[in-house]
């Protein structure tokens, strides 16, 4: 291994700073492979595809800015980044759990179908695009903050929720809000007006079972981000779904 890695117990420790992105990848990939429980990146400043199609359990833990596609067809590990990520995280995810403590760039969990995706802070755009249940799962995105345009994009299963939380001025979430969702469940809380929703979509009421899942995602959200949720309660929460699960029906021709 080019760079020094420094064992303890049944961790790796591994200086990522200057090293190229493939290089550190094949070093993440072997040690998982080796049975390593849990592998510290310390010094990742944008190296692309940590973590991507990695089947081990093992425990990932990002010290600095991972590059896009963080994630990527992973079906398994748990990644923790302790500051922001780039664009394209967990996608097409299958499985496993990704914690960004920070913000997060554009088209997080583009296809996404399994697993959850946690950011503390903000989201960019077309967050949640592509995504669907698979078999029993069911992909999970959770944002603290704001989002922007495209939010739950052609969505066709899982959980989107959008907490709307910090000072910033403006809306919650940007313009064509599930444009072209036909499938899955959106929760935002915060102002919304109709001209920011898709034609797709419509607001449902929050029943019992939605305030039971939300109010258990919500304690491990705050667990895994180590934020302070207090004050933050289901009923705050406007529902979102597909009021049409054909909703391009009338463009084909039989």
């Amino acid at each position: 291994m080019a760079k020094s890695a420094k064992q303890t117990d049944n961790c790796k420790i591994l200086d990522a700073a200057g090293l190229y992105y493939r290089e550190l990848n094949s070093m993440i990939r072997e040690l998982a492979s080796n049975g390593c429980a849990e592998i510290v990146l310390d010094g990742v400043n944008g190296q692309r595809y940590i973590a991507d199609g990695l089947r081990e359990k093992v425990r990932i833990v990002i010290n600095g800015v991972p590059g896009n596609d963080l994630g990527a067809f992973m079906d398994g590990p748990t990644v923790i980044v302790n500051e922001n990520a780039q664009d394209g995280v967990g996608n097409t995810m299958n499985s496993g759990k990704i914690v960004v403590k920070g913000h997060a760039g554009d088209v997080i969990g583009y296809g996404m179908r399994g697993g959850k995706v946690f950011v503390g802070g903000n989201v960019g755009y077309r967050v949640g695009i592509h995504m669907k249940s698979y078999k029993d799962q069911v992909p999970i995105i959770v944002a603290g903050g704001r989002a922007g345009d495209f939010f739950g994009e052609y969505m066709a299963g899982g959980l989107l929720v959008l907490l709307g939380m910090g000072d910033e001025p403006g809306p919650v979430a940007g313009s064509y809000l599930g444009t072209g969702m036909h499938g899955g469940t959106i929760y935002v809380r915060g102002e919304l007006k109709e001209h920011q929703l898709g034609r797709e979509v419509r607001e449902f009421p929050v029943d019992d079972d939605d305030r039971k899942m939300l109010s258990d995602l919500l304690a491990e959200f705050a667990s895994d981000t180590e934020m302070d949720l207090g004050g933050i309660a289901p009923e705050d929460f406007k529902k979102l779904e597909p009021f049409s699960h054909r909703p391009y029906g009338n463009l084909y021709v039989y």
